[in-house]
């Protein structure tokens, strides 16, 4: 009987939606060849990777994909060195793929980053902390639709 039914009870949590969320792999990770153990740790995590390709971006790209940091004293810096080696630019998807790759990603800081993330184990600094990903789903739309057409989205 439907009207019953707030007198259901769950016995396990709620199931998250199926996300997607983009991740890059930066610079510093690409270039010391970290593309497979970082995306190792997404996999065993739960997320797979839907698309992917390795790409060099341009000053004007890596521009315009962080426009919204251009006030940021860092605008600048953080541009060049998206642009200074080629880039991995992936969508993850999953269940909670947003929160998930977020986790396993760890602190922007590496040294807040919890033991076993992706930034502790192989980031170089603040700046050079190997991967980028999407904090929020209006922001993974619009960041997944910067780098892939939906044609390109085979999950």
């Amino acid at each position: 009987m439907l009207g019953d039914a707030q007198s259901f009870t769950l016995q396990e949590a709620p199931i998250m939606a199926v996300e997607r969320t983009l991740s890059i792999i930066k610079p510093d990770a690409t270039k010391r060849n970290l593309t497979g153990k970082i995306n190792a740790k997404f996999e065993d995590a739960g997320l797979r990777i839907v698309a992917q390709k390795r790409i060099q971006l341009t000053m004007a790209q890596a521009g315009q994909f962080y426009i919204v940091h251009k006030d940021r004293p860092f605008y600048g810096e953080l541009c060049e060195f998206m642009a200074s080696k080629p880039v991995v630019v992936q969508v993850l998807e999953g269940e909670g793929a947003i929160l998930k790759n977020r986790e396993v990603m760890g602190a922007t800081n590496p040294a807040d980053a919890a033991p076993g993330t992706i930034r502790a184990e192989f980031a170089e600094s603040v700046g050079e902390n190997s991967v980028h990903g999407s904090d929020a789903p209006e922001t993974a739309a619009e960041e997944i639709a910067y780098f892939f057409s939906g044609l390109e989205l085979v999950g």
